[in-house]
């Protein structure tokens, strides 16, 4: 399922899936990844400065991560551009969900907040029938 909103022009997209390989759900990991889009739809240049991400574990736990760019980058979107990524976090259960916005800066100085709306994290477990197959 997509996840998506538009802010002054720049359109997110989050497409988040459970990676049942790399969790260890024995020792309470549970692994989620996501790709993110994010598109000019606007007229004017943007470039993104920071990010900020709420991480919320149902099993009570709630962390945020601030940085700057995303995997190391700092990408400029002309108008029409885009750019993606994957990355991924970890919970200590099944489920949760995460939110947070972008930070953008236009050519003349001025900043915004492109938020990235909330988006499910929910464990995909493989029943009785799927462990004997494999």
């Amino acid at each position: 399922m997509d996840y998506q909103a538009t802010t002054d022009g720049i359109l997110i997209r989050v497409r988040p899936a459970f990676s049942l390989v790399d969790s260890s759900l024995d020792e309470g990991r549970f692994v989620f990844t996501y790709h993110v889009e994010m598109e000019n739809q606007g007229d004017v240049d943007a470039r993104l400065l920071f990010r900020h991400w709420r991480i919320h574990d149902s099993g009570g736990e709630d962390s945020e991560v601030n940085g700057e760019g995303v995997v190391g980058q700092q990408p400029l979107l002309n108008p029409g551009d885009s750019h993606e990524y994957k990355s991924y976090c970890v919970l200590k259960s099944p489920a949760g969900y995460m939110e947070g916005h972008y930070t953008f800066e236009r050519p003349d100085g001025s900043r915004f907040r492109a938020l990235v709306p909330r988006f499910a994290l929910a464990a995909y477990l493989p029943g009785p029938e799927e462990h004997e197959m494999n």
